[in-house]
Protein backbone atom coordinates (compact mmCIF):
# COMPACT_ATOMS: atom_id res chain seq x y z
CA UNK A 1 0.00 0.00 0.00
CA UNK A 2 2.78 2.43 0.93
CA UNK A 3 4.70 1.53 -2.24
CA UNK A 4 1.68 2.38 -4.44
CA UNK A 5 1.29 5.72 -2.69
CA UNK A 6 4.99 6.44 -3.15
CA UNK A 7 4.84 5.52 -6.86
CA UNK A 8 1.74 7.71 -7.31
CA UNK A 9 3.42 10.67 -5.60
CA UNK A 10 6.56 10.16 -7.69
CA UNK A 11 4.45 10.07 -10.88
CA UNK A 12 2.70 13.34 -9.99
CA UNK A 13 6.09 14.90 -9.17
CA UNK A 14 7.54 13.87 -12.54
CA UNK A 15 4.50 15.10 -14.47
CA UNK A 16 4.70 18.54 -12.90
CA UNK A 17 6.24 21.06 -15.28
CA UNK A 18 8.76 22.23 -12.69
CA UNK A 19 10.49 18.85 -12.46
CA UNK A 20 10.89 18.58 -16.23
CA UNK A 21 12.04 22.20 -16.49
CA UNK A 22 14.58 21.57 -13.73
CA UNK A 23 15.91 18.46 -15.51
CA UNK A 24 16.28 20.37 -18.78
CA UNK A 25 18.02 23.20 -16.91
CA UNK A 26 20.51 20.83 -15.33
CA UNK A 27 21.33 19.17 -18.66
CA UNK A 28 21.70 22.51 -20.47
CA UNK A 29 23.78 23.83 -17.56
CA UNK A 30 26.19 20.90 -17.68
CA UNK A 31 26.64 21.28 -21.43
CA UNK A 32 27.02 25.04 -21.11
CA UNK A 33 29.64 24.61 -18.37
CA UNK A 34 31.93 22.60 -20.63
CA UNK A 35 31.51 25.11 -23.47
CA UNK A 36 32.21 28.10 -21.20
CA UNK A 37 35.22 26.36 -19.61
CA UNK A 38 36.64 25.70 -23.07
CA UNK A 39 35.94 29.30 -24.11
CA UNK A 40 37.84 30.61 -21.10
CA UNK A 41 40.71 28.09 -21.15
CA UNK A 42 41.25 27.83 -24.91
CA UNK A 43 40.06 31.17 -26.36
CA UNK A 44 40.08 34.01 -23.80
CA UNK A 45 42.99 33.30 -21.46
CA UNK A 46 45.76 32.61 -24.04
CA UNK A 47 45.52 36.10 -25.64
CA UNK A 48 45.23 37.73 -22.21
CA UNK A 49 48.29 35.79 -21.06
CA UNK A 50 50.14 36.83 -24.23
CA UNK A 51 49.30 40.50 -23.63
CA UNK A 52 50.52 40.28 -20.04
CA UNK A 53 53.83 38.74 -21.11
CA UNK A 54 53.36 35.14 -22.13
CA UNK A 55 51.76 33.93 -18.89
CA UNK A 56 49.88 30.63 -19.12
CA UNK A 57 47.23 31.21 -16.48
CA UNK A 58 46.44 27.51 -16.14
CA UNK A 59 50.05 27.05 -14.97
CA UNK A 60 50.24 30.10 -12.72
CA UNK A 61 50.96 28.64 -9.29
CA UNK A 62 53.11 29.02 -6.19
CA UNK A 63 54.84 26.22 -4.33
CA UNK A 64 53.85 26.45 -0.65
CA UNK A 65 56.07 23.70 0.62
CA UNK A 66 57.33 20.18 0.17
CA UNK A 67 58.99 18.83 -2.95
CA UNK A 68 62.71 19.03 -3.59
CA UNK A 69 64.57 21.84 -1.84
CA UNK A 70 65.46 24.69 -4.20
CA UNK A 71 63.79 23.05 -7.20
CA UNK A 72 61.75 25.07 -9.68
CA UNK A 73 58.81 23.50 -11.43
CA UNK A 74 57.38 24.48 -14.80
CA UNK A 75 53.99 22.84 -14.38
CA UNK A 76 51.62 22.07 -11.56
CA UNK A 77 51.83 18.38 -12.44
CA UNK A 78 55.64 18.38 -12.04
CA UNK A 79 55.40 20.13 -8.67
CA UNK A 80 52.73 17.79 -7.37
CA UNK A 81 54.57 14.72 -8.68
CA UNK A 82 57.60 15.83 -6.64
CA UNK A 83 55.40 16.04 -3.55
CA UNK A 84 55.09 19.83 -3.43
CA UNK A 85 51.98 21.58 -2.16
CA UNK A 86 50.85 24.20 -4.68
CA UNK A 87 48.57 27.23 -4.60
CA UNK A 88 46.94 27.15 -8.07
CA UNK A 89 45.98 30.79 -8.64
CA UNK A 90 45.72 30.45 -12.44
CA UNK A 91 43.18 27.64 -12.26
CA UNK A 92 41.20 29.67 -9.75
CA UNK A 93 41.32 32.72 -12.05
CA UNK A 94 40.06 30.58 -14.96
CA UNK A 95 37.19 29.38 -12.76
CA UNK A 96 36.26 32.96 -11.80
CA UNK A 97 36.19 34.04 -15.46
CA UNK A 98 34.11 30.94 -16.35
CA UNK A 99 31.69 31.75 -13.54
CA UNK A 100 31.26 35.36 -14.67
CA UNK A 101 30.66 34.35 -18.29
CA UNK A 102 28.15 31.68 -17.23
CA UNK A 103 26.28 34.10 -14.95
CA UNK A 104 26.16 36.72 -17.72
CA UNK A 105 24.78 34.15 -20.19
CA UNK A 106 22.14 33.06 -17.66
CA UNK A 107 21.26 36.71 -17.02
CA UNK A 108 20.74 37.29 -20.76
CA UNK A 109 18.64 34.13 -21.07
CA UNK A 110 16.39 34.99 -18.10
CA UNK A 111 16.08 38.58 -19.33
CA UNK A 112 14.97 37.32 -22.77
CA UNK A 113 12.46 34.87 -21.28
CA UNK A 114 11.02 37.58 -19.03
CA UNK A 115 10.57 39.88 -22.03
CA UNK A 116 8.77 37.08 -23.87
CA UNK A 117 6.23 36.60 -21.07
CA UNK A 118 3.00 38.56 -21.11
CA UNK A 119 2.67 41.04 -18.28
CA UNK A 120 -0.28 40.21 -16.03
CA UNK A 121 -2.33 43.16 -14.80
CA UNK A 122 -2.08 44.22 -11.17
CA UNK A 123 -5.19 42.94 -9.35
CA UNK A 124 -4.52 44.37 -5.89
CA UNK A 125 -3.82 47.75 -4.33
CA UNK A 126 -3.16 49.21 -0.87
CA UNK A 127 -6.05 50.32 1.36
CA UNK A 128 -5.72 54.11 1.73
CA UNK A 129 -6.41 53.85 5.49
CA UNK A 130 -4.57 50.80 6.85
CA UNK A 131 -2.18 50.19 3.89
CA UNK A 132 -3.11 46.47 3.73
CA UNK A 133 -3.21 44.80 0.33
CA UNK A 134 -6.78 44.40 -0.95
CA UNK A 135 -8.42 43.26 -4.18
CA UNK A 136 -9.09 45.92 -6.82
CA UNK A 137 -12.83 45.10 -6.85
CA UNK A 138 -13.22 45.48 -3.06
CA UNK A 139 -15.59 48.20 -1.79
CA UNK A 140 -14.77 47.54 1.87
CA UNK A 141 -11.36 46.79 3.35
CA UNK A 142 -11.42 43.35 5.02
CA UNK A 143 -8.76 44.49 7.50
CA UNK A 144 -9.97 47.88 8.80
CA UNK A 145 -13.60 47.76 7.51
CA UNK A 146 -13.25 51.16 5.81
CA UNK A 147 -15.26 51.94 2.69
CA UNK A 148 -12.93 52.10 -0.32
CA UNK A 149 -13.42 52.90 -3.98
CA UNK A 150 -12.90 49.95 -6.34
CA UNK A 151 -9.89 50.32 -8.65
CA UNK A 152 -10.15 49.44 -12.33
CA UNK A 153 -7.92 46.52 -13.34
CA UNK A 154 -5.96 47.15 -16.52
CA UNK A 155 -6.05 44.75 -19.44
CA UNK A 156 -3.09 42.37 -19.69
CA UNK A 157 -0.18 43.78 -21.71
CA UNK A 158 1.34 41.91 -24.62
CA UNK A 159 4.90 40.72 -24.17
CA UNK A 160 7.74 42.30 -26.14
CA UNK A 161 7.81 39.16 -28.31
CA UNK A 162 4.08 39.36 -29.06
CA UNK A 163 4.37 43.08 -29.92
CA UNK A 164 7.26 42.36 -32.28
CA UNK A 165 5.38 39.52 -33.96
CA UNK A 166 2.33 41.76 -34.48
CA UNK A 167 4.55 44.43 -36.04
CA UNK A 168 6.13 41.87 -38.39
CA UNK A 169 2.69 40.51 -39.31
CA UNK A 170 1.33 44.01 -40.04
CA UNK A 171 4.40 44.81 -42.13
CA UNK A 172 4.05 41.54 -44.08
CA UNK A 173 0.32 42.12 -44.70
CA UNK A 174 1.08 45.63 -45.95
CA UNK A 175 3.77 44.34 -48.32
CA UNK A 176 1.48 41.60 -49.64
CA UNK A 177 -1.21 44.20 -50.38
CA UNK A 178 1.34 46.29 -52.30
CA UNK A 179 2.46 43.24 -54.29
CA UNK A 180 -1.15 42.35 -55.16
CA UNK A 181 -1.81 45.94 -56.22
CA UNK A 182 1.30 45.98 -58.45
CA UNK A 183 0.47 42.63 -60.05
CA UNK A 184 -3.14 43.75 -60.78
CA UNK A 185 -1.96 46.96 -62.43
CA UNK A 186 0.47 45.08 -64.72
CA UNK A 187 -2.25 42.78 -66.08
Amino acid sequence: MAVKKLVKEFGSFIHRGNAIDMAVGIIVGSVMTSVVNSLVKDVLMPPIGLLIGGVDFSQWFFVLGGGEAGATYETIAQAQAAGATTLNLGLFLNSIVSFLITMFAIFLFVRTVNKARAKAPVTTHACPYCKSTIDNAATKCPFCCSDVEPVETAAPEDSELEKSLKNVKNLAVGQIKKIKKITKSKK
